[in-house]
């Protein structure tokens, strides 16, 4: 058996798998057009450099692992049409996300960023009363494994969370839940709006100028999911119209974000630069999660964690 990893990882990780498992054949590259694929039985990657053209050539191929949560970078024809099983990392991204997005509302709802400034300058004077999360309203609006993490964490700070997804069916740590179609009435109550959607082709888009009019000028408008779920222009627009107060940027429709973008002028908008999911123990807990995997293929177990149904996209 021939299993292909993509990415670098550490030395003492190859070393685990080379002693654990002494009949599997462990290839490393980092550029995969580098590898004969004709006898690889699974590739390891982070997705973003798997190709149709690499499914194609890999015929021996049955598992595609992919190190991270979103597969919308993958050549979803291609392995579907091979009827190639694929796994991912979900779960892995949430304590670092969820530790993101409160620290995003701490920031400011305490007025750190204007504490940071006037520190540089000198300044002792307040230039407004700082606020707090307590008993406000979130809508969380995806309600997988790092959205129930956000709202655990928002939960201990008093804030009333309202989850939202496709069906509306109930999730933890969720007071209550509402489906997608119903987005647009609950928005006038909320104070915050935490975008944590996938890529796929139900929630392209989904935000609309309307989406924004709806919202408090108060609110806080928050995206770590995806670039596409909202056209750029909708969201600087709603900035310069001051329709809502705040907006905290993770993910962009063009990465990474041009240095003439609007967004990195505007004072009402944080730019994080796609960094919301990243934590020093990422590559770790992906290698957790493939090393359950292995083992029950190894042994001829293909029931795997993480399955992905490529039809839905995640």
């Amino acid at each position: 058996m021939k299993i292909l990893f993509t990415f670098k990882i550490k030395t003492s990780f190859k070393e685990q798998l080379k002693e654990k498992y002494p009949n599997v054949d462990f290839i490393y590259t980092t550029n995969i057009d580098e590898v004969a694929l004709g006898d690889i039985e699974v590739i390891v990657t982070d997705g973003g450099d798997l190709k149709s053209g690499h499914v194609e050539k890999a015929t021996e191929l049955k598992w595609v692992m992919v190190a991270a949560v979103g597969v919308d970078t993958l050549p979803i024809e291609a392995l579907q049409a091979r009827k190639i099983l694929v796994t991912n990392s979900h779960g892995v991204h949430k304590m670092p996300l969820a530790e993101s997005v409160l620290a995003h509302l701490l920031s400011l709802e305490r007025g750190l960023p204007g504490i940071y400034k006037r520190e540089a300058e000198k300044n002792w004077e307040l230039d407004s009363l700082p606020g707090e999360v307590n008993h406000s309203t979130a809508l969380i609006v995806g309600t997988g494994a790092i959205g129930g993490e956000i709202g655990r964490l928002l939960q201990a700070f008093h804030v009333r969370t309202i989850g939202c997804n496709r069906s509306g069916h109930a999730s933890p740590h969720m007071n209550e839940t509402i489906p997608l179609d119903e987005i647009l009435e609950e928005l006038p109550q909320v104070d915050y709006v935490i975008s944590i959607l996938p890529s796929t082709p139900q929630t392209r888009w989904i935000y609309q100028p309307e989406h924004f009019r709806a919202m408090k000028e108060t609110a806080v408008f928050m995206n770590v999911g995806r670039g596409d779920a909202v056209k750029e222009q909708y969201v600087l627009d709603a900035l310069k119209h001051n329709e809502i107060r705040h907006a905290v940027l993770d993910v962009f429709e063009t990465e990474p974000l041009p240095k003439d973008s609007p967004f990195w002028e505007l004072p009402n908008c944080t730019v994080s630069p796609h960094m919301s999911s990243l934590s020093d123990q990422y590559i770790e807990r992906s290698l957790d999660i493939m090393d359950i995997n292995l083992e029950k293929w190894v042994a001829g177990d293909q029931d795997l964690i993480n399955k992905v149904d490529l039809a839905k996209g995640y």
